[in-house]
């Protein structure tokens, strides 16, 4: 974790305690980063790889191809119904890797923290950081640590960098999409963007709305094991919900698609909170589920393995893939309507 070499500690040093602060001190390289580091990192993030105190991990070659992604988190509020900053920043780089069809191995974690932070929080942070990175199977064996003056950051922020493997053959991609293919969710919509919305303006429902923030790799081979090659594109749903992603696709494939509104898997309480919030659901980020495009003779058998895992209880077929460059949606009350790009930055902060 960038730990400076070591020297012997005058007698007049005072160590780092989890009951203090940041301060400057502990982003200068010196004694104060390096104990912060043994204090905090170090045990929360431990595996093999990052037990020598080096600047970098030595990892083995993997069988396959590399597959590379980064992330910065910058969510408010840091604690959430549901997660913290800390298993999202896990989960968001875990997921955009398995999205491609890769098996997560190796995380890195840079963290920018505001002068002032409580050292417990940040401690809190990283080991639910390390808990989410041991539950998902991946290590953090690598990372920084940056320390900025007392209103010039808002806490901390972090940056993840990912690297997985892909099976050889396995070519998943928006390009692949075509005119008869099925939309998948592998199930509901809104959780997260809902949970972190409403906890940041104090609001309270009669059900607990949370996050579904988690690692989806495990889903994702489910998937692999059923039916690899039944799958044309698959995406996480994060910043600008399904209707963005939904876009994206389209634009890239240069296909349309038709959604069934009555099929779309949303809460009650999260539909409720929207209309309240004056929000639509489908622009709301998720951070826990999964849109796959899929070939129509794989979509029973897709369906079939997320409802067998516990994360895709809920998943649903919700459309099809259409001719027509954009998307559409049949409404409940049987006429339809655009889904359309979100127009600016309906949440800000949001992961």
């Amino acid at each position: 974790m960038n730990a400076p070499t070591r020297s012997p500690k005058p007698p007049n040093t005072r160590a780092t305690s989890l009951a203090g602060r940041i301060d400057l001190s502990h982003g200068a390289g010196g004694r104060a980063m390096a104990e912060l580091i043994d204090r905090v990192f170090r045990p929360a993030f431990a595996n093999p790889f990052d037990s020598r105190g080096e600047d970098q991990a030595i990892l083995p070659r993997p069988a396959g191809r590399i597959a590379l992604s980064t992330d910065t988190f910058v969510i408010s509020p840091l604690f959430f119904p549901g997660g913290d900053i800390g298993s999202l920043a896990v989960h968001g780089t875990v997921n955009d890797l398995a999205m491609g069809g890769a098996t997560p191995l190796w995380l890195t974690a840079g963290f920018i923290i505001e002068e002032g932070f409580p050292i417990a929080d940040l401690a809190r942070i990283a080991t639910s950081m390390g808990e989410a990175a041991r539950a998902a199977g991946v290590a953090v064996v690598t990372g920084d640590t940056k320390v900025v003056e007392r209103g010039k950051g808002d806490g901390v922020f972090i940056n993840t960098a990912g690297c997985g493997v892909v099976p050889d053959g396995l070519e998943w991609g928006a390009r692949h999409i075509r005119p008869g293919d099925a939309v998948i969710v592998s199930g509901t919509l809104g959780d997260h963007g809902v949970a972190v919305m409403a906890n940041r303006q104090g609001l309270d429902f009669e059900t607990s709305i949370l996050s579904d923030s988690a690692a989806l790799n495990g889903l994702v081979g489910a998937v692999i094991a059923a039916s690899p090659q039944g799958v044309r594109a698959m995406r996480d749903p994060t910043r600008g919900g399904l209707s963005a992603t939904l876009n994206e696709f389209c634009q890239t494939a240069g296909v349309g698609m038709l959604l069934d509104e009555a099929a779309l898997p949303i809460r009650p309480e999260v539909a409720g909170a929207c209309e309240l919030l004056g929000l639509d659901p489908l622009n709301v980020a998720n951070e826990g589920k999964l849109v796959a495009v899929v070939a129509p003779e794989a979509a029973a058998t897709i369906l079939a393995a997320l409802r067998a895992h516990p994360l895709g209880a809920d998943a649903a077929i919700i459309g099809a893939v259409t001719k027509a460059r954009f998307v559409r949606m049949r409404t409940l009350v049987g006429g339809e309507r655009m889904v359309a790009w979100l127009a600016g930055d309906q949440l800000p902060r949001i992961c």
